[in-house]
């Protein structure tokens, strides 16, 4: 049973929420919070699998709640949920640790599939965020030619596993480009994770951006 926290200052968008998801015989509401300090505390309290948290609300942003969530290690992941299809939002909320992004838009089977999604540690990269954080780092400064140390405890297989996901590559796309088998790409990646300190592929993409790993273009 995956547990949830939703963190909404509207108590009709967490009811909505909580009748699509509790529907589903593999997820739990197991709290609710109306402000981003509220959503802190209920974490702090109930340590959820996933929290779904609002951009935008009140007291305390859901930015700066994601960001004390994940440093504090009070849930496993957080999916940012918004009404603003915005590239800082999406940048801002995924540099705060978020695991995905989607709009409140989305449809209910979307939603579903992508708490599950979080939930199992395959954070939810769309391509459209694959986009804006390629273009965020296109707006930086290049790397310097010397290479960065952050990469030095990762092999040359995982330097090259790394650089695909980066590329928004699947397990299974990595395996066919690699004529690797799905369970040594698995490996792989788990041990690029612990290596790096990284929770999702997320900040997988971030690092190898940053670190020059995977250039805009390539």
């Amino acid at each position: 049973m995956t547990r949830l926290l939703l963190a909404d200052d509207q108590a009709l968008v967490r009811g909505g929420f909580r009748m699509i998801l509790e529907a589903q015989p593999d997820l739990e509401v197991v709290a609710e919070a109306e402000d981003g300090r509220a959503a802190i505390e209920r974490a702090r309290e109930t340590n959820p699998d996933v929290v779904l948290m609002d951009v935008r609300m009140p007291v305390v942003d859901g930015i700066s709640a994601t960001r004390t969530v994940v440093e504090e290690r009070l849930a496993e992941h957080v999916l940012v949920l918004t009404t603003f299809d915005e590239d800082r939002v999406v940048y801002d909320a995924l540099a705060a640790g978020a695991s995905g992004f989607l709009l409140k838009s989305a449809p209910p089977a979307q939603l579903v599939e992508a708490v599950r999604t979080v939930a199992r540690g395959e954070a939810l990269i769309a391509p459209t965020v694959v986009r804006r954080l390629i273009e965020e780092f296109v707006r930086r400064p290049p790397p310097s030619g010397d290479a960065d140390p952050r990469l030095d405890p990762l092999t040359e297989r995982e330097l090259e596993v790394l650089a695909l996901i980066a590329r928004g590559l699947s397990n299974t796309e990595i395996a066919s480009s690699l004529f690797l088998s799905g369970a040594t790409v698995k490996t792989h990646v788990n041990r690029i994770f612990s290596k790096l300190d990284l929770r999702d592929r997320v900040q997988a993409v971030v690092l190898a951006y940053e670190t020059g790993l995977v250039r805009p273009g390539d």
